[in-house]
């Protein structure tokens, strides 16, 4: 087996030094703390730079910041929008839209910390989840959230949902102020590391489908330009929340498919380019598209509406490589 399967990176840190093999995944962190420190700020230090949580916020008492998933179950539920809500959701829409929806899971996401953790937690002790999910029932979920507050007045996923609950916590009491997310967050790093490989980000998270529909046509993406140069080491398959995206892009040359992951349920965690010694990778300008293959595809992407809950195919071999 390849060894730098098992420790995915060893040989970018060999070559090309561990601040490199690294650089996306410190500023992902230092985006996802630094957006943290700046809600923390006026509670803790009395430094009012930005009010709210991630679900509607205001910067400097001008720039209102709206969750447009929110904002549509509050609109369904049959609460109108204030013009600053609007206003803020109009914003966030835009961003996503341009640089890519999943940003917001790689970038932003206070979870991502708790499932890459996991996945490093699995990488680093080699376990194996064996538990499979269609990637199509994150939609399904993305569903029914927008279904309940249509038919009950309520946004009953707000009451659950894990993003906002942990930085609700984080603000307003800290650590200990987590109270229930804490659970949440234990079952959620559990699930991942013991049942599904990236289970909760890249198979059930509505919130994730929602924002990857939104930067369906994001204009910024990873491209693997220099997939002439891979050495088959599969290290970016070891590293990335969602695998499926790379193969066309990084393999799909003799079927006529350019090196653009335009992807939807690409996070441009920029992982891969971090961990490629050949420097495959890098980010570019370009327009999405839907994935070639019909797994985890949107529903109304497919002509077929048959969408399986649960995947019985097994898991597919790569020579060299580690299931996924």
């Amino acid at each position: 087996m390849n060894a730098g399967m098992d420790y995915p990176g060893q040989i970018a840190i060999a070559e090309q030094g561990w601040l490199k093999a690294h650089q996306w995944l410190l500023l992902r962190r230092l985006s996802q703390l630094g957006i943290l420190a700046l809600f923390l700020a006026g509670p803790v230090a009395g430094v009012w730079i930005v009010t709210g949580n991630l679900s509607a916020s205001m910067t400097l008492d001008v720039l209102p910041l709206t969750d447009p998933l929110l904002l549509t179950q509050s609109s369904l539920s049959g609460t109108l929008p204030t013009l600053s809500g609007l206003i803020g959701a109009l914003i966030v829409l835009a961003f996503y839209a341009l640089v890519g929806g999943r940003v917001f899971c790689a970038w932003v996401c206070p979870v991502n910390l708790v499932t890459d953790l996991a996945a490093w937690t699995g990488r680093c002790f080699d376990i194996r989840p064996s538990g499979k999910l269609s990637r199509s029932l994150r939609y399904w979920l993305l569903g029914l959230i927008l279904l309940f507050p249509l038919l009950t007045g309520v946004m009953v996923w707000e009451f659950v949902n894990p993003v906002s609950m942990t930085h609700r916590g984080l603000i307003f009491g800290g650590l200990w102020g987590l109270g229930w997310a804490w659970m949440l967050l234990l079952c959620i790093f559990l699930y991942d590391l013991l049942m599904v490989r990236r289970g909760w980000c890249g198979h059930l998270c509505p919130v994730g489908a929602f924002y990857g529909l939104l930067g369906s046509r994001a204009l910024v993406r990873v491209a693997a330009d220099g997939r002439e140069r891979c050495d088959d080491c599969m290290d970016c398959f070891a590293v990335c929340p969602e695998p499926q995206v790379i193969k066309p892009a990084l393999k799909g040359a003799a079927k006529g498919l350019g090196p653009l992951i335009g992807d939807i349920h690409c996070t441009n965690c920029g992982r891969c380019i971090d961990v490629c010694s050949k420097d495959v990778f890098r980010f570019t300008l370009g327009r999405g598209r839907p994935p070639p293959d019909r797994e985890g595809t949107p529903p109304l992407m497919r002509l077929n509406p048959r969408i399986p809950l649960f995947d019985p195919s097994p898991p597919a071999n790569r020579p060299g490589g580690r299931e996924e």
